[in-house]
């Protein structure tokens, strides 16, 4: 018979099982995924690491805010526990693209506004300090729709917005960049585009003081369906095109992303279906100084896969995050880390059962990796923010499986030891 302090013993070492595996979690801080939303629909479009560690989204929600949809930025800490969040935005739609830590500390979001300014879609810079509170908001645009897709900090204090331009375009739609200063207010503005649609998606600064953007150029009005090339231009510090470069594959190529190497030349990440499958790959194409490319690359299986951000990693290499299809439906989010020359070293993808998407990867200070994405697998909504911090190999363990086995682990050892102990009292 089985005596009170076996059973006693077995339990105890059951629960210390249990919470070895608890402890594993806490033991390690730098891995984790946390989400943040509503009862509706809630996405995430830019992240980045905060100078005190944490980190900030922006994008935009409908489960809280003034009405429509409104920018969201939320603030948490290093462990994705959040510190504050904070709406923006009017009766009818906003929607944030882009997020830059300003130099004081605070925020500065780019995205679109339907509620205010002068036409359909604007422009929206909106400046907040360190908590999320408003300090200044901008909008820049025209009577028709002007749709902003990217965002970076000048040097000078001011910010650099580039998207689209309905309003001030010469034919149907052309790339518009603006400088402001550091209050918002614009400096000098520029379009740039043919007799047919343009668009731009990312900007960055040039080590000269001048920036680089990347879009398409189109060959009729129609951006998404028409034969387009990927458009990289290089502008001055006042946004006068220095040089242009198309490049055009077999299929529909669409840019995504760019950065600013450390050799001095780009990196533009996007989707291709030149590659022969007919269903879009990612896409890395590496430029010198001037544009032109010194070599490209494409990763993808059988279905889809969407490349929407890029970082150049410390050891020179490039991280990609976008999104690949698991099955018609189901999408998850799919991190691809290449050596510098564009040879892939890892790939993770991280979802469930329903659809996930990216937003944005950044390579964090102690070396991992930090994605924002939207969630319709986790969370209290249809879509929530998703935030997933890994380490330097893309590894996020699955902890809620080890803590359940592990108290299963517990309820079947107590279980076993009174069932043996009712049995040897009740011969």
């Amino acid at each position: 018979m089985l005596s009170g302090k076996l059973i006693l013993s077995f339990i105890a070492v059951s629960v210390l099982l249990s919470f070895g595996f608890v402890v594993v979690v806490d033991a390690n801080p730098s891995v984790w995924s946390q989400t943040y939303g509503g009862a509706s629909y809630d996405q995430a479009a830019s992240l980045v690491e905060a100078s005190d560690g944490g980190y900030a989204l922006a994008g935009f929600t409908h489960s809280f805010g003034a009405g429509g949809t409104d920018f969201w930025l939320v603030k948490v800490d290093s462990e994705g526990n959040m510190e504050w969040n904070r709406t923006y935005g009017g009766p009818d739609g906003e929607w944030a693209e882009s997020l830059v830590e300003a130099s004081d500390g605070g925020y500065a979001l780019a995205g679109f506004t339907r509620s205010f300014g002068a036409g359909d879609s604007d422009f929206w810079l909106v400046k907040t300090d360190a908590y999320g509170n408003m300090e200044w908001n901008k909008t820049y645009g025209g009577t028709k729709s002007d749709n902003p897709e990217s965002l970076v900090a000048a040097s000078d204090g001011g910010y650099v917005i580039v998207g689209i331009t309905e309003s001030f375009a010469e034919f149907w739609w052309d790339i518009w960049l603006i400088k402001t200063d550091e209050v918002g207010t614009m400096e000098w503005n520029q379009t740039y585009g043919g007799e047919y649609g343009d668009d731009a998606f990312s900007v960055v600064a040039a080590s000269d003081g001048g920036y680089a953007l990347v879009g398409i150029t189109c060959d009729s009005p129609s951006l998404e369906l028409s034969p387009h090339d990927i458009l990289l231009v290089k502008t001055d510090e006042f946004g006068k095109m220095e040089w242009n470069q198309t490049y055009r594959g077999t299929g529909l190529d669409r840019p995504s992303s760019l950065v600013a190497t450390s050799d001095g030349g780009y990196a533009i990440a996007g989707s291709t279906r030149s590659s022969g499958a007919g269903k879009p790959d990612f896409l890395l194409i590496k430029t010198d100084a001037y544009g032109n490319v010194e070599w490209n690359r494409t990763y993808g299986g059988t279905d889809y896969e969407w490349a929407g951000s890029l970082v150049e990693t410390s050891d020179g290499g490039y991280a990609i995050a976008g999104t690949t299809q698991i099955e018609p439906g189901v999408n998850d989010i799919w991190v691809i880390k290449t050596d510098m020359y564009g040879n892939m070293q890892w790939n993770q993808t991280y979802g469930g059962t329903e659809g996930d998407s990216y937003g944005s990867v950044v390579e964090t200070s102690d070396g991992g990796y930090a994605i924002s994405g939207s969630t319709s697998s986790f969370g209290a909504g249809s879509d929530d923010f998703w935030l997933i911090k890994t380490d330097e190999t893309g590894y996020v363990p699955e902890y809620s499986s080890w803590i359940f086995l592990s108290l299963l682990l517990v309820a079947t050892f107590v279980v076993v030891i009174y069932k043996k102990k009712f049995l040897d009292d009740h011969p």
